[in-house]
């Protein structure tokens, strides 16, 4: 497991205990789950934020990575903050952050 230093704009330093593909895959899936919840289609979303319907799906595929500017404009047409995207930095994340670490020690000790 990594543990990254992501800076996402202006929202600041977050540690998260993910890999680049586990937070890619979480990102496309929180999209999809808000842009679902507010009863948004994936064409109604990519005319809202003026981006193409496949580009939209090919982000909530995982099999693009968006930019901090494409994150906020989905977020923008979405009515929510580009942090509604990412794991929660408050609540959870330290302990999971101790919790990967422990695992991570204890499998080291393991070793020796």
């Amino acid at each position: 497991m990594l543990y990254r230093k992501l800076a996402v704009g202006s929202i600041g330093y977050y540690y998260f205990c993910m890999t680049n593909e586990e937070m890619l895959a979480y990102v496309a899936d929180s999209i999809r789950r808000i842009r679902l919840a507010k009863g948004f289609s994936q064409l109604d979303l990519s005319a809202a934020a003026n981006m193409s319907q496949s580009f939209i799906a090919n982000i909530e595929k995982g099999k693009k990575e968006p930019s901090a500017m494409t994150l906020i404009r989905i977020a923008h047409a979405l009515e929510v903050s580009p942090r509604d995207f990412f794991p929660d930095s408050q609540a959870g994340n330290l302990a999971s952050v101790r919790e990967g670490i422990k695992k991570e020690i204890i499998e080291l000790l393991g070793h020796l």
